[in-house]
């Protein structure tokens, strides 16, 4: 049924296409210009007002896309340039007739490129040989499976865990048990959707028990949705001395986060690991092409233009060279501008500064 408006540009009614979008989603500017009617708002003030006559959505995590939002709306199409969509009621979009789609993969090289900056500020701040180190990689889809490559070539032993991946018949990785890696690596890095329900509900993953099967000394880091950790597990251990120390990107509660545990951990940032120019071009590529696709729209190529960005570009089968990757990104300066305000942590993701993603 969802598709049924496919091939209309012009409804019934013939009042032009309306799309609203997240004003912070990079290179839409003038893409539907002569196509439909384009409304540019700050994501958390798109209220029900505003959608009520509007086709589509093009929204990000700022944004609940629920039945408060949506009811009696004229939504069809909800795209988020992100590759998280638990901001999404996608239960209440299905049974509407709402079409939703996400981003996946779009910031995984951004994501990869985070995490080799941040084992290397490691490396060097607590003399640790990496060669010598085994990372636990949880979750091997496309974020994990680059930090799995990445950390290869760093020299590093990897450990690997996804039991879903596992049960589709993936056989590319040597998967091992939860309890295995934990006990056994001496870094352990997240990479899984936030999920509250199911066999693999991720909600917590890392708590208490979690966090008691870790190695004494071991390093914690996650990038991937901030409820995927509980916070007060996480500052518990920091305390106690049973983590050397933990970076995180991404906090229960955003952006009013725990700022004694902002204060505990190594390198903490404000959610803006795939934040590169690369990823975000990916990702609005793909909502545009998927709208298009779902309105008939003739943006089904339709590309970026990312020319006008210049950065250090590093290709990852050269990675070796620790200078090299931290000249492309080097991660702690975004850390020392959180803890030294914040407060800020939704301007520090605004107001992003231009970083270019290793190839």
């Amino acid at each position: 049924m969802q598709y049924l408006c496919k091939g209309l540009i012009i409804f019934l009614n013939y009042k032009i296409m309306k799309i609203v979008c997240d004003n912070k989603v990079r290179f839409l500017g003038n893409v539907f210009d002569g196509i439909a009617d384009t409304i540019f708002v700050q994501g958390r003030d798109i209220t029900p007002e505003i959608v009520k006559d509007a086709d589509a959505l093009i929204v990000r995590t700022r944004t609940n896309c629920n039945k408060d939002l949506l009811n009696n709306s004229a939504v069809k199409f909800i795209g988020t340039a992100t590759i998280g969509y638990d901001h999404i009621d996608t239960n209440y979009c299905e049974q509407n007739n709402i079409f939703w789609t996400n981003a996946p993969g779009c910031n995984s090289g951004s994501v990869c490129q985070y995490i080799a900056s941040v084992l290397i500020s490691i490396s060097t701040h607590y003399g640790i040989d990496l060669k010598s180190k085994t990372i636990g990689v949880i979750g091997a889809g496309h974020v994990g499976a680059k930090v799995i490559k990445a950390a290869k070539l760093l020299g590093m032993n990897v450990l690997v865990n996804d039991p879903p991946l596992l049960l589709s018949g993936n056989k590319e990785y040597d998967f091992c048990s939860l309890v295995y890696l934990l006990q056994h690596s001496d870094f352990v890095d997240i990479h899984v959707p936030y999920t509250v329900s199911g066999d693999f509900a991720t909600h917590h993953l890392c708590n208490d028990d979690f966090i008691s099967k870790m190695k004494d000394g071991a390093v914690l880091i996650n990038s991937s949705r901030g409820a995927v950790a509980d916070n007060q597990a996480v500052l518990k251990a920091l305390t106690n001395n049973k983590l050397l120390t933990a970076v995180l990107d991404v906090w229960e509660n955003e952006p009013d986060i725990n700022r004694e545990l902002l204060n505990r951990v190594f390198i903490g940032t404000p959610h803006i690991a795939g934040y590169s120019v690369d990823g975000k071009a990916n990702a609005t590529m793909q909502i545009v092409r998927s709208l298009s696709k779902f309105f008939n729209l003739d943006l089904d190529n339709w590309t970026p233009d990312t020319s006008e960005y210049q950065g250090c570009l590093l290709d990852y089968n050269n990675v070796a060279d620790y200078k090299s990757v931290i000249q492309s990104y080097n991660v702690l300066s975004d850390s020392q501008l959180l803890k030294s305000s914040p407060e800020k942590f939704e301007y520090f993701r605004e107001n992003y500064p231009t970083r270019r993603e290793c190839l």
